[in-house]
């Protein structure tokens, strides 16, 4: 069983950030644009049991992602189920349409410009993401995907790098929670309504 461990920041000042990272030995890559679509179970609210379900499209490269429920109060810490599927916007349409025939209906899409980077910390390869998200701004996410014998040792880790990058507040709510937020958007469910 794979999780996700992981950490996120609000960034005001990209370029001290990225300066860091470079003194670090990273090489931060050029951005790819990433949309999210976000689905509702047909007979659970995943607001409720803290799950996510989605189709990521990046590209002509399309994937298919479960997140089960964080079971950390430090880290982002969740079991994560990422699949590629057919690769072209209609593969991905067509995809959409299965999985709504099944019941499942898509909740909101969340577009970013992600700038990726690896950094070699305490004898691990931590993924960096630099996300511009619309309509929220600037953020950086710090993840490491290990099996579950390995999980306190990733979360060490990545508290270590953040303070390291002198970042603060880690921010746990996902992208698409934070853009509901703003928007003054229910996450409920079709079961809610």
């Amino acid at each position: 069983m794979i999780f996700e461990v992981e950490q996120k920041f609000e960034v005001s000042k990209v370029d001290l950030l990225e300066q860091a990272l470079l003194a670090m030995g990273a090489v931060i890559e050029d951005p790819v644009v990433q949309v999210d679509r976000y689905f509702t179970h047909p007979s659970r609210d995943f607001s409720n049991t803290d799950e996510a379900f989605r189709i990521r499209s990046e590209g002509d490269e399309n994937f298919i992602t479960y997140k089960g429920p964080k079971v950390s109060k430090t880290t982002k810490t969740r079991r994560e189920i990422e699949l590629p599927i057919a690769s072209g916007s209609k593969q991905a349409a067509r995809f959409i349409e299965l999985i709504e025939a099944l019941g499942f209906r898509i909740v909101r899409s969340v577009r970013k410009q992600r700038r990726r980077t690896t950094i070699l910390w305490q004898g691990q390869s931590v993924e960096a993401a630099l996300d511009r998200v619309d309509t929220l701004g600037t953020f950086v996410e710090l993840e490491l995907a290990v099996n579950s014998l390995h999980v306190e040792n990733a979360q060490e880790t990545i508290v270590a790098l953040a303070r390291k990058l002198l970042l603060s507040n880690p921010e746990r709510r996902s992208y698409l929670e934070m853009v509901m937020e703003k928007e003054n958007t229910s996450l409920e469910g079709p079961l809610s309504k």
